[in-house]
């Protein structure tokens, strides 16, 4: 398979390049790419679940990949012929590419995979006072700069390799600026924001809120969401009553969704950023009134219309989740390809849980915290359903490879449908029923601190 990609022998001209790789535990049969608005290749995997692929008349640049669910960007320039192996049950963790142009990738998986780690070790550090906290982030990102340096030393990057890398550096550093306020203990975060050295925020001034070059990358949206969060607390701070900062305040929420109007031009970036904060407020707020406020903000805001269907289905599949009402009608598939209604399995006092093999981590997690859960309340029936539409066989070789047992695994007949109906965002959703499959809580997580509470109050009622 690999012999297409050894140099080509004409060393003028080239406008092309060849991607490849090999995946295991594939979920589907076949690996898309694509690169912003631009064509899409749908390249089918063979027997040995490899492929190769030429790209002719390339345009350099960050390309992103998709296999399933997952994805993951990868910078092609001329002459490139980069191959990949990876394991979808370790997507990221496991990704690892050789061939030529290999070395720039591998630098940009092996720095997102220590950003991760980064991100909760900057949550701590976030405790420090304001002087302590800058200097460790400068240390922080100093030692990337050394790195970035010896890397192109020993590999001469690109130009382009230059310019991503420094971004990468600088949206990160940034990212821990604008989080700071929020994971610094204490409720007055607006008064704790004020109180910050004036030069904290200086980089400001420079920040490009309609970056073509990088709209479709995660740290500049990572970014820009961060950097969101803190300049609508400024203006919330200046006509807010009370001084303890809430995420559900409609106050708050409304003067976001007004600065990334007002500060945002460009479409895509705008209706990415409007949608995520407001599907992600109506997912969490069970305050009916406040969420058809947010969602005609929403509506007001945003161009883009199939956005303004999707965004407005999932409000109304909310409403008919409310408390009290009775479970809508859909149906299951147990992993002998049995068909049941989802309502003649609900007998007793019910969780209903999701997983999707996008989420691994979160799949692993959440089947411990339910067997724990399960010797806890044996009263209680625990449902987990796998949403993702691949079939029977799949999910269950994934139960089967972690040793899991089946008992009350399902998945949807229909999941498009199904997650529609349910209205299933965030991953974490649970909902909890009594036994005559009437709603108690249709937007509960079994990690939260307080759903043993939940579960003990249903078994009180």
């Amino acid at each position: 398979m690999f012999f297409g990609c050894k140099e080509d022998s004409v060393k003028t001209g080239v406008d092309y390049a060849y991607f490849g790789g090999e995946i295991i535990n594939p979920s589907s049969k076949f690996v898309i790419l694509e690169k912003a608005e631009q064509k899409t290749d749908t390249i089918r995997l063979d027997g040995r679940n490899r492929f190769i692929f030429k790209i002719d008349s390339l345009q350099k640049g960050l390309y992103t990949f998709r296999h399933g669910g997952e994805y993951q960007l990868i910078l092609l320039e001329p002459e490139d012929s980069v191959l990949f192996r990876l394991n979808t049950l370790e997507f990221d963790e496991s990704l690892v590419y050789t061939g030529k142009g290999s070395k720039k990738n591998n630098y940009f998986i092996n720095e997102f995979l220590e950003n991760e780690k980064e991100e909760k070790y900057i949550l701590k550090l976030c405790q420090l006072k304001p002087e302590a906290y800058q200097e460790r982030i400068d240390s922080l990102k100093e030692q990337k700069l050394e790195k970035l340096a010896h890397f192109n030393k020993k590999y001469n990057g690109s130009e382009l390799f230059r310019k991503i890398a420094h971004a990468n550096i600088d949206y990160s550093y940034y990212s821990s600026k604008e989080v700071y306020p929020f994971g610094h203990y204490g409720k007055n975060k607006g008064g704790f924001l004020k109180s910050l050295p004036k030069d904290f925020y200086s980089y400001r001034k420079n920040i490009n809120y309609n970056d073509t070059f990088f709209k479709h990358y995660h740290n500049y949206h990572a970014f820009l969401r961060h950097n969101f969060n803190t300049i609508s607390l400024e203006a919330h701070a200046k006509h807010a009553k009370n001084k303890a900062f809430h995420w559900s305040s409609l106050c708050y929420n409304l003067d976001r969704l007004h600065l990334i109007d007002s500060l945002v031009t460009d479409a895509d970036i705008k209706d990415e950023l409007l949608y995520h904060y407001t599907i992600k407020y109506i997912s969490m707020s069970n305050n009916e009134k406040n969420n058809s406020i947010v969602l005609k903000s929403y509506i007001d805001k945003t161009t883009n219309e199939k956005s303004k269907i999707m965004m407005t289905n999932y409000a109304n599949s909310l409403k008919r989740l409310e408390s009290g009402s009775t479970l809508p009608s859909f149906q299951v598939l147990d992993f002998n390809s049995n068909e049941f209604e989802i309502n003649d399995l609900i007998k007793s006092p019910t969780v209903v849980s999701f997983w999707s093999h996008i989420y691994y981590d979160h799949f692993k997690k959440s089947y411990y915290k339910i067997k724990e859960l399960r010797k806890k309340y044996p009263e209680v029936k625990f449902i987990t359903i796998n949403i993702d539409d691949i079939g029977v066989e799949r999910p269950k070789q994934t139960l089967k490879d972690c040793r899991f047992n089946c008992d009350d695994q399902y998945l949807f007949k229909n999941p498009k449908e199904s997650k529609r109906t349910l209205a299933i965002y965030p991953m974490t959703k649970t909902i909890i029923l009594d036994q005559d499959q009437k709603i108690v809580n249709s937007n509960s997580n079994i990690f939260s601190h307080n759903f043993e509470q939940q579960i003990l109050g249903l078994l009180n009622k």
